[in-house]
């Protein structure tokens, strides 16, 4: 996550359970790292949260009785940081490295360090995912094949249907969906929940109104020619003022660092009544309240028009003593049987056609969300689903607008100083 929690594209969970579940793959300790046919080989997969591999390598392992798979997850900046040291070094990546999307265009830029998958034959496997998303993975004008795309993120807005009930606002999902149209009715909701009296504030915090948002847009601080237009894109603009203008207004904003422990406690506690939710937010979400808050969460139509928010890549570093089988790896990791299967346990929205129709995932409810029909919610979000363009630089320009939001939100700054400040901040980090 980046800049103190704001604007992170993926949550990471790191449960006990789940590094431990990740050390137990690693069987003996590897094997002999020759790679030969029948060989014994170890292949590393790096991710940056659950991306909820653990059972699905334990049957690859049973298949490939040579393979030892190993799973190493870290914090979502931290993981892109280390890739790129990585990289320059020539030594410590992964077999299979996840990117997300926010990141790719950064890598792009270095695609010399990974394999080109389409020596593999990825392009057979065009047509597995969306035309957007298999866009998304290509370089030197198609001909480079960066990754294989896992999973993406289509929003819905999530909410506490007993702290809306108390303050007298309507609890099921269609009726709230028909709250709110865009950001203004949706703000306009979150007035009449304050002046319920409810102890709760309507959101958590600016860091996630905001990135929802601005998923809406087609492109954001840079357009599609990868020209830094943060300051004369107006999406940006309108964005930054709609919260801004809430941020630190009484009631409001419960002022909480997404992804933050201090976050987790407010699912728990219930401090907020609302917040935007891609689909692989709900097992955070889940974690966070734990079981005593199952049933009190619902899930709803995000205002505005739709948005993705995350999804990422399976790539092959070229230093990888194994790059054939690792391939192999991510493509069975990417198989639309295994993406329905991360869908029902982590909840990570599928990017494929085959799958967003697949009967699993459609008919699948989640029962700690009253039983909301995830599966209907989501794909049919992914159907129309058109993704925000990130620029090369968009992870050293975006943390900048988040910032400047959290000092509104805390009272420190005025609106009007902030943007200011972020342009003037966002000007020196692209060396201005």
């Amino acid at each position: 996550m980046a800049a103190g929690g704001v604007f992170a594209r993926r949550g990471v969970r790191l449960a006990a359970g789940l590094v431990a579940g990740a050390l137990a793959l690693t069987g003996c300790g590897g094997g002999d790292e020759s790679g030969g046919e029948g060989e014994k080989i170890t292949l590393t997969v790096a991710t940056f949260s659950d991306f909820g591999y653990e059972p699905l390598v334990k049957d690859y392992m049973a298949a490939h009785p040579n393979v030892t798979i190993k799973l190493r997850v870290t914090e979502f900046d931290q993981h892109h940081k280390q890739l790129a040291t990585r990289l320059g070094a020539g030594a410590g990546a992964a077999d299979i490295e996840a990117v997300e999307e926010g990141y790719l265009p950064q890598f792009r830029q270095s695609k010399d360090k990974f394999v080109n998958l389409a020596d593999f034959g990825a392009k057979d496997l065009a047509k597995q995912w969306l035309p957007w998303k298999w866009e998304q993975s290509l370089a030197d004008g198609g001909n480079f094949v960066m990754g294989l795309g896992t999973d993406m993120g289509g929003l819905a807005l999530c909410y506490r249907s007993d702290l809306f009930k108390a303050a007298g606002l309507p609890v099921e999902r269609d009726q709230v969906s028909a709250l709110w149209t865009g950001w203004d009715e949706y703000f306009a909701v979150g007035d009449r929940f304050v002046a319920s009296g409810s102890k709760a504030k309507w959101f958590d915090g600016v860091g996630n109104i905001y990135q929802a948002m601005m998923n809406q847009t087609p492109y954001g601080y840079f357009d599609t020619a990868d020209a830094y237009v943060g300051d004369s894109n107006p999406a940006v603009k309108t964005a930054f003022d709609k919260v801004a203008a809430v941020a630190n207004k009484p009631g409001m904003s419960a002022k909480l660092d997404p992804f933050s422990q201090q976050w987790n406690v407010g699912f728990k506690q219930g401090t907020f009544a609302t917040l935007p939710c891609p689909s692989w937010m709900l097992g955070l979400i889940k974690d966070g309240s734990g079981p005593e808050n199952a049933g009190k969460w619902d899930i709803a139509k995000i205002p505005g028009n739709g948005g993705n928010w995350g999804g990422s890549f399976l790539t092959v570093p070229k230093q990888g003593k194994h790059a054939e089988e690792a391939y192999e790896l991510a493509k069975f990791l990417t198989s639309p049987d295994a993406e329905a299967k991360i869908f029902q346990n982590v909840g990570s929205l599928p990017s494929q056609p085959e799958t967003l129709k697949n009967p699993a995932v459609l008919g699948f409810k989640n029962e700690y969300f009253s039983n909301a029909p995830v599966g209907e919610i989501y794909a049919k979000s992914g159907e129309t689903l058109q993704p925000n363009y990130r620029g090369t630089r968009d992870a050293d320009v975006r943390p900048v607008f988040g910032r400047a939001l959290a000092r509104v939100e805390q009272g420190k700054q005025a609106p009007a100083d902030a943007w200011t400040q972020a342009l003037t901040e966002a000007g020196k980090a692209l060396g201005k």
